[in-house]
């Protein structure tokens, strides 16, 4: 089994978009695949209860029936930083229910486990805690998305040297495209590859479907990680 934690050099550079793409690689090459999305923000409410439109597309791409509550155990419904909106809805985003909430998708024993963390690496879920805690508690490898707009350069170096200054591997990085008028494009992946000392796992154009995405990344970097963390 395979597990690794999908980080982003901000938010919105589309981690859920290449978690979905390695999920489906995986599928493809029949193995089975849950995700899971402990904690986010920006949820509608619905006659079921909140929905993340983020979780509800991990939830589509597992190979595995699971509830959404096994994918999303922390929703809230404002669009802000998690641990404010916890404050807000008079609840508490806890490690230890984001961990008991892993152990039980373990459980499933499915051939990939896929933990997509909300913002960027350091993400406050409040009492000075941070989610970047519950990856390193079990050692996860991370795979990180480097949204590749202006400042990317920047957010991807920072990002990688505190990943591993916390003792964790990058298993991989994906260069995914965000902005369609981003300019210098190739001298800024260039510039992008020379300075992550990580395995690159492709660079994702602007396309609409993981299918499509999936025809841009190689994973095999990720296949050596085969065991839980």
């Amino acid at each position: 089994m395979s597990v690794f934690f999908v980080t982003g050099t901000d938010t919105e550079v589309g981690k859920t978009f290449i978690s979905r793409t390695i999920m489906h690689i995986y599928e493809q090459k029949r193995k089975t695949c849950v995700g899971y999305k402990p904690v986010a923000s920006g949820c509608v409410l619905t006659s079921s209860g909140l929905r993340n439109e983020d979780a509800l597309c991990l939830q589509d791409a597992s190979t595995i029936n699971l509830t959404y509550d096994e994918v999303n155990p922390f929703p809230f419904q404002e669009a802000v930083a998690p641990h404010l909106a916890a404050q807000r809805a008079g609840r508490e985003i806890c490690l230890q229910g984001v961990a008991d909430g892993y152990e039980r998708l373990l459980k499933k024993q499915a051939d990939l486990t896929i933990v997509e963390g909300a913002g960027g690496w350091r993400l406050p879920i409040g009492n000075k805690r941070f989610m970047s805690e519950f990856v390193k508690q079990y050692d996860i490898p991370v795979v990180l998305v480097v949204g590749v707009r202006l400042g990317c350069i920047n957010h991807a170096c920072m990002t990688a040297e505190i990943i591993k200054q916390d003792g964790l591997k990058i298993a991989g990085w994906v260069a995914n495209h965000v902005d369609a008028e981003m300019p210098f494009l190739t001298e800024n992946i260039k510039t992008l590859r020379e300075h992550l000392d990580a395995p690159f796992l492709g660079e994702v154009p602007l396309v609409k479907s993981p299918k499509e995405a999936a025809a841009y990344l190689d994973i095999t970097p990720l296949l050596q990680f085969d065991m839980v963390a």
